[in-house]
C-alpha cells in the first residue's frame, strides 16, 4: 500500500542519473526549484498546485545563470511548504520520510556529500514533527548517521548528534518532540527540567519602525498556541500516537483532555512524561515495554472521560494518525536600547524578579577565593566590581550622632573639609545589580545550597555538586554587521563581567543566530551597499558575515540569507485576512527551524583595539570589533592647522605619514616584526575574509598609498593599494595630525582625534585573570603553564549555522 502511495506522489524516478546534475546548482529537494515556485502572499507564503508531488525528487537541471538567485531562494520555501505538508496531512509523512532516507541513501552512494546535510536536516525534522514513524525507517536513517561518523567535519558531527537523537527515538517514540515542547515551553516536568527560550534582538536605529512592528505582531501571533494546558495536551497525544499508531481513538482522547480539569490534565501529562523519559535513561529498554506503558495510561484517560461523561465505551471508530501541531517556541522581541541589555535580560531569564531574595539567601560561598589584589593587575578586568552590602551611604550628614561625638574633638576644619564628600549622588542600584538577587539565583535548580550541612570533626567536606546547565538562551540577532559589532561588544563585557563574578556561565548554554535583514535590493552574496547620503561608511558591504556563512553552508544561504529582502517586503505588505495568518507565519517558522537545527558554531575571532588621542590628557579608549576598523584622514579645524596642513599638501601630496609596524602572519607560524613609513589617506583592515577556505583569525589590511612623483611637467601623486595580512599591528601618526576611526561600519562608534591604534585578537578575560594569578606566583614564566595552558585564549564569538564550514 505505501508503494503506490509513493508512486503517486512521485513524478520523477529517484534513480535518475546524477551526472546530469550539476553539483553547484542542482536541488534535492524540487524537481524544478523555478517552475515551482510558491506564492508569496502578506506575511503568510501559499504552497502551489500540485508542489507536493514534484516536493522531493531527482536533483535538477542546470538553471541559466539569471535563474540561479531564484533557484537558491525558493530551497528554503520548498523545505517550509514540504514541512507545512505534514502538518495538513500526516498521514503522508511515512511517505515522505521514505522518499528522504532514499535520497540521503543515493546521494551517499553518488558521494555528492553537498546534499547531505540539507537532506538530513529537512529529515530529522520531519521525523520529529510526523507521528507514527516505522522502526524500521528510524534504523535506517540511524544507520546512515553511523556512516557519517567516518567523515569529516562537520559531518561526523551532525552524524553523531542525529544518531544519538535517534538511538532514544527508537526505545521511546515522541522523546524527541516531547523534549522540544517541554524546553521550549518551560512546562514544570522532573524528569527533564530543561527550559529554553528565544531571544530576538534588533536595533531600532538600523530597521524601520515597520519591519519592528511587524516583527512584534508575527512572534505575539505566535504565542496564541502556547498555553500550557494545549501544550501538554500536544504531548500526551503526539506520544500515544508515536508508540501506539493507528491503534488508539485520537478524536476521544483529545475530547477527554478538553473537558478534563487543569489539575487532572498535569497529572497524566507527568505520567506520560515519566513514561517516555524513562526508558531513554535505560540502556536494556525495549519498545515494546514503552508501548505497553502508554497503552496502559491511554485506557486509564479513556476510562476515566467514559466514566465522567456517564458513556458506555462501545467500539469508537478509529479515525487513523491526526496532526499534532509543534508549538512555536517562546520568542521575546527586544528593541537594543541599552548597552547591558542582553546581561540583564540573561539573568531575569534566570533568576526571575518575581521570585524572592531575602538577605537571609546570602551565600559567602562566592567570595571566598582572594580575587580582588589580582583583578586589580588585570588589564581587561578593570571594572566596579560587586560590592559588599552596606547600610552606610557614604555622607557625613548620614551619619548618627552617637558616632560623630568621639570624633568632633580631633577633627579638624581640614579634616572635615577631606572627609565630607561635595556635589555626590546617591545612585539607586538596579535591583539586577544587588549580590543579594544575584546569589539568591544561585539557589535555583541545579545550583547549590546556600545552607551549611552538618559534619562531624575530622570528616572531609562532601564536595558540593556543579550546577547544571537547565537553561539555553538563543540569542537571533536581526540586522547587519553593524548589530554584530554591537554583539561582540556585549559579549566581551559579559565575559569579564563573568570573569569578576561567575552567575550566569555554569547555569546557562549560550547559543547565538544572526539573520541579515536590509532594506536593499539584490542578493546578500552581493554587494550590498548604502546611499552615500545615508550611511557615514559611503559605499560599504554591510552583509559580510551573512555572505561569508552562506559561502561556508549552502542550507544557510537558502534559508536564511533569503529573508534579508523578504522580511522588509512582508513587513510593508497590508495584512492578509485569512484565517490561517496564525498559524502560518512564515518569519515565525523559518526562525524556529534554524534555531532547532542550526547547531553548528562558526567562530569568529573577536578583535580588541586601543586608541590613543592627541591630547596627552584624554585617557586611551579600549574597544573591540568584529568586521572592520576604518581610518580617515581628519579634516582641521582651526586656520591655523589648515594653512599648515595646505603646505604640506602641496609639498607632499594628500594625506598624512603614518609609521606602521605589525607581525606578518606566514606558513611556518613564526613571529616576523615588520615596519613601514609611509603616506596614506586612509586604510581598512578586514577581520572577515573573502573566501570561506582563507584563516578567519587574520586581518587583511588595505592601506592606501600616496606615491609622489616628478616629472618635467612638475609634481604629481598617485594611490597605490597596499595589502597585508597580519593579526597584531600598530599605525601611528608621525606628523601629530589626527585621524578618525569607526568600528564595525557604525557611525556611532567613530573615534576623532586619534593618533595612534594598537589591534590585537582580544584575549578570553577568563585567560587574562587566570595568566595574571599565575604570574603572580612565577615572575620569570613567560610562557602559559599549568592551567592557563588548556585553557581558551582568543575571545572567539560562535554564530550557529546548519552545518558549519563545509570544505
Amino acid at each position: 500500500m505505501c508503494v503506490g502511495r509513493e508512486e503517486q506522489l512521485r513524478t520523477q524516478p529517484v534513480t535518475a542519473d546524477p551526472v546530469t546534475a550539476d553539483p553547484v546548482t542542482a536541488d534535492p529537494i524540487t524537481t524544478d526549484p523555478v517552475t515551482a515556485r510558491p506564492a508569496r502572499p502578506a506575511l503568510q507564503p501559499r504552497p502551489s498546485h500540485g508542489e507536493h508531488r514534484g516536493g522531493v525528487g531527482h536533483p535538477a537541471p542546470r538553471p541559466h545563470a539569471a535563474a540561479r538567485a531564484a533557484c537558491q531562494c525558493d530551497r528554503g520555501m520548498l523545505r517550509w511548504t514540504l514541512h507545512k505538508k505534514i502538518d495538513q496531512n500526516p498521514s503522508n509523512s511515512s511517505v515522505l520520510v521514505r522518499i528522504l532516507v532514499k535520497e540521503l541513501e543515493r546521494a551517499e552512494r553518488g558521494d555528492f556529500r553537498h546534499y547531505i546535510i540539507p537532506l538530513l536536516h529537512t529529515l530529522m525534522y520531519t521525523l520529529i514533527k510526523a507521528p507514527g514513524i516505522s522502526d524500521e525507517l528510524c534504523s535506517r536513517v540511524y544507520d546512515f548517521c553511523k556512516k557519517l561518523l567516518t567523515l569529516p567535519k562537520p559531518f561526523c558531527t551532525i552524524g553523531l548528534d542525529y544518531a544519538t537523537r535517534l538511538k532514544m527515538e527508537r526505545t521511546a517514540p515522541g522523546m524527541l518532540y516531547q523534549r522540544m515542547v517541554i524546553s521550549e515551553q518551560s512546562l514544570k516536568s522532573d524528569p527533564y527540567p530543561y527550559q529554553e527560550k528565544i531571544f530576538i534582538f534588533a536595533d531600532p536605529e538600523l530597521l524601520s519602525e515597520a519591519i519592528c512592528n511587524a516583527l512584534v505582531t508575527d512572534t505575539e501571533a505566535a504565542r496564541v498556541s502556547q498555553s500550557p494546558r494545549a501544550c501538554m495536551s500536544y504531548v500526551i497525544i503526539h506520544a500515544m500516537q508515536a508508540a501506539l499508531g493507528e491503534g488508539c481513538d485520537i478524536s476521544g482522547l483529545k475530547r477527554s483532555l478538553q473537558d478534563m480539569p487543569t489539575s487532572d490534565l498535569e497529572h497524566w501529562f507527568q505520567q506520560v512524561v515519566s513514561a517516555v523519559e524513562c526508558p531513554g535513561a535505560e540502556a536494556s529498554a525495549d519498545r515494546s515495554q514503552h508501548a505497553a506503558k502508554l497503552e496502559k495510561i491511554y485506557c486509564a484517560i479513556l476510562s476515566s472521560w467514559q466514566a465522567a461523561s456517564l458513556s458506555p465505551p462501545g467500539d469508537a471508530p478509529l479515525g487513523g494518525l491526526q496532526g499534532t501541531p509543534l508549538p512555536n517556541p517562546n520568542i521575546s522581541f527586544h528593541l537594543w536600547t541599552e548597552d547591558d541589555q542582553l546581561w540583564k535580560e540573561l539573568v531575569l531569564f534566570i533568576r526571575p524578579l518575581s521570585q524572592s531574595c531575602e538577605p537571609s539567601c546570602l551565600s559567602q560561598d562566592l567570595d571566598n577565593f582572594e580575587i580582588q589584589d589580582i583583578i586589580s593587575d588585570c588589564e581587561c578586568c578593570k571594572q566596579t566590581r560587586f560590592s559588599v552590602l552596606s547600610t552606610d551611604s557614604g555622607i557625613e550628614r548620614d551619619l548618627p550622632a552617637a558616632a560623630e561625638e568621639p570624633f568632633a574633638p580631633f577633627g579638624t576644619e581640614a579634616e572635615q573639609s577631606r572627609l565630607q564628600r561635595k556635589g555626590g549622588i546617591k545612585k539607586k542600584p538596579s535591583p539586577l545589580e544587588s549580590v543579594a538577587f544575584l546569589q539568591a539565583g544561585c539557589n535555583g535548580p541545579g545550583a547549590k545550597s546556600s545552607v551549611r550541612p552538618q559534619r562531624r570533626p575530622g570528616t572531609p567536606p562532601e564536595p558540593a555538586a556543579p550546577p547544571q546547565r537547565l537553561h539555553t538562551a538563543r540569542i537571533v540577532l536581526l540586522g547587519d554587521d553593524r548589530i554584530l559589532g554591537r554583539l561582540a561588544q556585549a559579549y566581551h563585557s559579559l565575559r569579564k563581567r563573568e570573569t569578576r563574578r561567575v552567575f550566569l556561565t555554569p547555569r546557562l548554554n549560550l547559543q547565538f543566530y544572526y539573520i541579515p535583514v536590509t532594506g536593499q535590493l539584490g542578493s546578500v552574496c552581493s554587494c550590498v551597499f548604502l546611499p552615500q547620503d545615508q550611511a557615514a561608511t559611503g559605499q560599504e558591504e554591510l552583509c559580510e558575515v551573512a555572505a561569508y556563512l552562506g559561502r561556508a553552508d549552502p542550507w544557510y544561504e537558502s534559508n536564511i540569507n533569503t529573508l534579508c529582502h523578504m522580511i522588509p517586503k512582508l513587513a510593508t505588505m497590508p495584512s492578509s485576512p485569512s484565517k490561517h495568518l496564525v498559524t502560518d507565519l512564515f518569519i515565525t517558522d523559518v526562525i524556529a527551524y534554524y534555531v532547532r537545527m542550526g547547531i553548528q558554531p562558526v567562530c569568529f575571532q573577536v578583535y580588541a583595539v586601543k586608541i590613543f588621542f592627541n591630547d596627552p590628557a584624554q585617557e586611551p579608549a579600549e574597544d573591540v570589533f568584529l568586521t572592520e576598523l576604518r581610518t580617515q584622514v581628519q579634516e582641521s579645524i582651526s586656520p591655523r592647522e589648515l594653512s599648515t596642513t595646505k603646505k604640506k599638501m602641496t609639498l607632499d601630496g594628500p594625506g598624512i605619514d603614518l609609521t606602521v609596524t605589525y607581525r606578518k602572519v606566514v606558513m611556518s607560524e613564526r613571529a616576523k616584526e615588520l615596519a613601514m613609513s609611509l603616506r596614506s589617506t586612509g586604510l581598512v583592515m578586514k577581520a572577515i575574509p573573502a573566501d570561506e577556505a582563507e584563516d578567519l583569525v587574520c586581518l587583511n589590511v588595505n592601506i592606501t598609498e600616496i606615491i609622489k612623483i616628478n616629472n618635467l611637467s612638475g609634481r604629481s601623486f598617485s594611490a597605490v593599494a597596499n595589502r597585508l595580512k597580519t593579526r597584531n599591528i600598530q599605525i601611528r601618526s608621525t606628523e601629530q595630525r589626527p585621524f578618525t576611526v569607526c568600528l564595525d561600519k557604525d557611525s556611532r562608534r567613530t573615534y576623532r582625534n586619534v593618533i595612534s591604534v594598537e589591534v590585537s585578537p582580544c584575549l578570553e578575560p577568563s585567560y587574562c585573570l587566570q595568566k595574571t594569578r599565575t604570574m603572580k606566583f612565577s615572575v620569570h614564566e613567560t610562557e602559559d603553564v599549568g592551567f592557563v595552558k588548556y585553557m581558551p585564549k582568543s575571545l572567539l564569538l560562535p554564530i550557529n549555522t546548519f552545518a558549519g564550514v563545509i570544505q
